[in-house]
């Protein structure tokens, strides 16, 4: 069998954990059909088509914007692919988040959902 498709635990996992958000949360939110087991597979490592790894990014970027108030989605920074998976083409292992204070707000509160309508 041929490992070079693993990867390792990706970033998309800590920050799963960081925003509070559990693999069921990230399919819920999903609009394109994306299972459990796509959620599983981009967090463990299983290297994914770019199209798949964007559809993880929208899916992650849509449960954290449920959890905001209107005024915290002004200051929310939507993550790109290349944030949550060390592999993608322009991952930085030096990027700093620039949604930690909104995490602390959010994962204060219990990461309850706001609005779902947006």
């Amino acid at each position: 069998m041929d490992d070079t498709r693993d990867r390792g635990t990706q970033p998309v996992e800590a920050l799963l954990e960081r925003w509070g958000l559990s693999n069921h949360d990230l399919v819920d939110a999903s609009p394109e059909q994306l299972t459990h087991k796509q959620v599983q597979r981009a967090c463990k490592g299983r290297q994914l088509t770019l199209a798949m790894m964007q559809k993880v990014t929208r899916a992650l970027n849509i449960a954290v914007w449920y959890r905001l108030t209107k005024e915290e989605r002004e200051d929310y920074f939507e993550y790109f692919h290349k944030h949550l998976f060390n592999y993608a083409k322009g991952f930085d292992a030096a990027f700093e988040d620039p949604n930690e204070a909104l995490m602390a707000k959010v994962c204060e509160r219990g990461g309850r959902i706001i609005n779902r309508e947006g």
